[in-house]
């Protein structure tokens, strides 16, 4: 058995079962992605569209893509007729533009809205009280081309636990607040997104249904 797929396997017996793995298979190979899927794993994130493209063509037709990096408007395209979810949903304009996409494609996609919640300027994503806002409005209303199936976020990058956890706690704050007030009969809005290798524990405590691992399953980036 591959490393690969010995660590594919290792995860999944670990993860609880209503925890969504998202095998990060940036930087990555064709050849490192087929050594997952052969273990049985076939939800892949990628965040360039261009490297999605160059690989998704020499892969099985069942695999769940997942896009999780900044994604520029003129990108979504490429990547709306068959991605699975797009995970980093950090604007109105980037929305928009997906649910446009998704309808000349004849689709409905799954997103997640991305919330800030790093202390980092570094980070994309909506605030709190934009995604009020949004709610409140009547933007999303002829918007029938997207599903809003939960949040996603990213901690800041910092070796502090206790900050980690606070900002995934905020995360499952938001999320539930925002369920509560307008999703509460909706049954797919249900995901948080967020924890990678180095704290998808702490974000499976806060509340995290999907962790985000890529050197935990293809080893570390050079």
């Amino acid at each position: 058995m591959s490393d690969v797929a010995s660590n594919i396997l290792q995860l999944k017996n670990e993860l609880p079962a209503h925890v969504k793995l998202v095998a990060v298979s940036k930087t990555k190979t064709v050849e490192d992605i087929f050594e997952a899927y052969n273990a049985g794993h076939k939800c892949f994130g990628e965040n360039k569209a261009q490297e999605l493209l160059s690989k998704k063509g020499f892969l099985p037709c069942d695999i769940e893509w997942h896009f999780i990096g900044h994604l520029q408007t003129n990108k979504v395209k490429l990547i709306v007729p068959f991605v699975n979810m797009i995970q980093s949903v950090d604007s109105v304009k980037l929305l928009t533009t997906i649910n446009n996409e998704a309808a000349k494609a004849g689709r409905v996609v799954n997103c997640l809205l991305q919330l800030y919640i790093a202390e980092e300027e570094t980070k994309f994503g909506f605030a709190m009280n934009e995604l009020t806002s949004l709610f409140e409005s009547e933007t999303l209303d002829s918007m029938n081309n997207i599903r809003i199936c939960g949040l996603m976020g990213m901690a800041s990058f910092t070796d502090n636990v206790s900050q980690v956890r606070k900002e995934f706690a905020y995360l499952k704050e938001c999320f539930d607040k925002l369920k509560a007030e307008y999703f509460s009969n909706t049954p797919y809005f249900k995901e948080v997104s967020t924890g990678m290798s180095s704290d998808y524990k702490i974000a499976i405590e806060a509340g995290s249904t999907m962790v985000r691992i890529g050197s935990m399953v293809f080893g570390e980036r050079f």
